[in-house]
């Protein structure tokens, strides 16, 4: 009973408990509060681990990833700065004396628009209008764009580059005129000139507004040309003016060096004045070319191409491209520019034709294959033929003229007979020749520092057969550069030793006037001096006997070789290609000359008759200037020579009767009394020599020089006829040489003033033989 009382008990006291819900919600939520506060303090110990790591990360990412970066973003924001441009190295003639391409002071013209500022914003507002309409006005520029730039929030912005002196002094009044003090800027650079146009154009190249070299030496040595450039770092605020007094860093630029060319400033001209000469008067379609070599250093003497262009104007199209320009599409307008910059001697392939029977013939006497003189050597019937077995019938390759029958190798070469050198090539063998092809440097570029040289173009060795092998034995079906040629023809000269052609003979360090030359690089020894000289011997035969009469020069012993190359009958209107190489003296060869004209005339596209006379107009001015003696020394009679005398700052009364009294005959341009108006110019100028009754023209104060004389043909006269000829047109002579006229230093029709000295030089007429 009593044990039955206690579990009432309890049971009453259990009820009590879970009624008394006050007690056991107290205990429940005190447990529940402890758990949470827990959980949060956990949450937020890892959020702020998060945030810390994140922070860490951050910030190594800014310091070691882009650091560098932002460090620079840092400095271009508080740095100012002025770039100091260098001045372009000159390029130089030969002699040194001549500068082809110089640089010259000019300035550049800059803003920092964030200067450009009013004391709020209205006033910073007609400021900036104000000096983009007076900039544009300047310049010449288009204000909209003008006022672009000047709101621009960039640091600095470029108005106008290479402006001339006029135009800086322009900006300096307007800047006065205006206060305007700061914000523009007027920063030194320089500008790229070619004082003589035209010459050497398509070697030496221009420049971009930059001064960046784009084509020729310009840019092939552009990174010697060019220098370093220099600047002046100064600081800026927060406010993004330039801090006061804040201290400037100067780095000055290191200008670029000058350049001396191997090419002669006097030997170009010569050469430019032929070659453009053969080119119009024998309209050759597609123009020519011409390279004159030292053979004994590898200098490149002269090199040029007609037509060529203004460096001064480079995207202004030539006369012969303008006569199309308009009409081509501006794709095609950039491949015509491109064009006509090219420098065709290293830049183009070409077909040697019968030029190329000098290598045949060197292998053939290293190799012993033959000698010179062997009489009937070779058997010419007018053609050769080959079995083909996609013919019916054999292919036949004839001779340039009818069958010579039995020769020798010097006839053969005198006669140019192609089927003496088919038979030859025959007996040499294709690998053969091409291991002397590669010794004579034709599968390379030569290497000669000139830009845009390109490489030949031969079959493979195992593609040659009977037919192939013919061909290329007289210069046919292959291509090379008339560089390539060139260099070839030099190492017969140069007692069989190639050398590595020269367009670069010094560098010289305009900062330390250090001076580097250029070595002269012997690549290898092609054929022996014995099958050399025996080489030339012929060549001189073909001046003297053969289709090279043409290039004889009075007094001189002349080496050369004619070459003719037809179109592959695919290609018809790819034309002739007529050339001429020619070596002088044969003793001790100090000049190589190949000249060669693309798509000459039908009727006259051979090269002993079109190209062998201007190798000889060449030569007759580049020997004697060299100071090769002549042999022979005696000129025309054309009696005493009188030396003009000053008569300018006389009146020009005083004048003439000074001038008739010496001999002279004279003319005059005056505006006014004669008897007062002093002398201003002459035409001769003073101590030209000139023979009696030659006139001379004088300019009184007030009178412009007449540049409206048509220089007459001359080619083919005497010396009386010449003339007097000349003299109908009041203008005067000078000799040199005797017989008739074969060059003249005008060209037919071009215009001088009236009293100009007309050089013409003569030569004994040399008649028959074949060309």
């Amino acid at each position: 009973m009593e044990d039955k009382n206690k579990n009432n008990l309890k049971n009453k006291v259990k009820k009590s408990d879970n009624s008394n819900g006050n007690v056991i919600k107290i205990k429940t939520s005190i447990d529940s509060k402890n758990m949470v506060q827990t959980k949060k303090l956990r949450v937020t110990l890892i959020v702020t681990i998060l945030i810390f790591a994140l922070l860490i990360g951050r910030i190594g990412f800014l310091q070691f990833v882009e650091g560098s970066t932002l460090k620079e973003s840092a400095y271009n924001q508080q740095a100012i700065n002025q770039i100091i441009s260098p001045k372009r190295g000159n390029i130089y003639d030969s002699t040194g004396k001549v500068a082809l391409a110089i640089s010259a002071q000019v300035d550049t013209i800059t803003i920092n628009p964030a200067r450009i500022v009013g004391d709020n914003d209205e006033e910073t507002k007609a400021l900036k209008e104000k000096v983009a309409k007076g900039l544009s006005d300047i310049f010449e520029l288009d204000y909209n764009d003008t006022l672009e730039k000047v709101n621009s929030s960039s640091q600095v912005e470029t108005i106008a580059r290479k402006v001339e002196q006029d135009k800086v002094d322009e900006l300096k009044q307007w800047m006065e005129d205006n206060k305007v003090s700061s914000g523009i800027n007027i920063d030194e650079d320089t500008k790229r000139y070619y004082p003589y146009d035209n010459v050497a154009s398509n070697v030496i190249g221009f420049c971009g507004s930059d001064n960046q070299g784009l084509s020729g030496i310009e840019y092939q040595w552009d990174s010697v040309l060019t220098g370093t450039p220099g600047k002046i770092v100064s600081s800026k605020g927060s406010d993004q003016q330039e801090i006061p007094d804040s201290e400037e860093t100067y780095i000055s630029a290191e200008n670029g060096s000058d350049i001396t060319l191997t090419i002669d400033f006097q030997i170009q001209t010569i050469v430019e004045k032929y070659l453009k000469q053969a080119v119009e008067e024998n309209d050759c379609k597609k123009g020519g070319n011409a390279i004159v070599m030292n053979p004994q250093n590898g200098d490149i003497l002269a090199m040029a191409c007609y037509p060529d262009y203004n460096l001064n104007e480079p995207y202004t199209p030539n006369e012969v491209l303008a006569q199309t320009y308009d009409s081509l599409s501006t794709e095609e307008k950039s491949e015509a520019l491109y064009k006509m910059w090219a420098n065709r001697s290293v830049s183009e392939t070409y077909e040697p034709g019968s030029v190329f029977k000098l290598i045949t013939a060197s292998v053939a006497l290293e190799e012993n294959i033959t000698t010179t003189d062997k009489p009937g050597d070779f058997v010419c019937k007018g053609y050769e033929e080959f079995e083909d077995a996609s013919r019916s019938e054999p292919l036949r390759i004839t001779c340039w003229t009818s069958a010579h029958g039995p020769l020798s190798l010097r006839q053969a070469l005198e006669k140019s007979c192609n089927p003496s050198f088919m038979q030859l090539g025959a007996r040499i063998g294709a690998p053969t020749l091409y291991k002397y092809y590669e010794a004579f440097g034709l599968f390379d570029k030569t290497n000669s520092g000139l830009y845009g040289e390109q490489g030949s173009i031969f079959y493979d060795l195992e593609d040659v057969g009977p037919v192939e092998l013919a061909t290329m034995s007289f210069g046919q079906r292959f291509n090379i550069t008339p560089l390539q040629m060139a260099t070839a023809v030099c190492a017969i000269a140069n007692d069989g030793v190639l050398l590595q052609p020269r367009i670069v003979k010094q560098i010289t360090n305009t900062e330390t006037g250090a001076v580097t030359e250029t070595p002269v690089k012997e690549v290898r020894q092609v054929i022996s001096k014995q099958t050399a000289d025996q080489v030339k011997s012929m060549m001189e035969s073909v001046v003297t006997e053969g289709t090279g009469k043409h290039a004889a020069v009075t007094g001189y012993s002349i080496g050369g070789k004619s070459g003719t190359s037809e179109p592959i009958y695919t290609n018809t209107d790819a034309g002739y290609v007529a050339s001429f190489v020619a070596i002088s003296p044969i003793e001790d060869t100090q000049v190589v000359v190949l000249v060669t004209l693309y798509d000459p005339p039908a009727s006259n596209h051979q090269g002993g008759t079109l190209v062998a006379p201007v190798v000889s107009q060449m030569l007759t001015e580049i020997l004697p200037y060299l100071g090769i003696p002549s042999t022979d020394i005696e000129s025309e009679d054309t009696g005493d020579l009188i030396t003009v005398p000053d008569v300018r700052n006389k009146t020009v009364t005083e004048a003439q009767k000074t001038l008739e009294s010496a001999g002279f005959k004279v003319k005059t341009y005056v505006e006014g009394d004669a008897n007062s108006t002093l002398v201003s110019d002459q035409t001769p100028k003073p101590g030209a020599s000139l023979s009696k009754n030659s006139i001379i023209v004088l300019y009184g104060e007030g009178s412009s020089v007449s540049t409206s004389v048509a220089v007459p043909d001359l080619k083919g006269m005497n010396v009386s006829q010449a003339t007097t000829a000349l003299r109908e047109k009041n203008l005067n002579i000078s000799i040199e040489g005797k017989g008739n006229v074969i060059s003249q230093d005008y060209a037919k029709d071009e215009q001088v003033p009236e009293g100009t000295i007309v050089k013409v030089t003569l030569k004994q007429t040399i008649s028959g033989g074949a060309q």
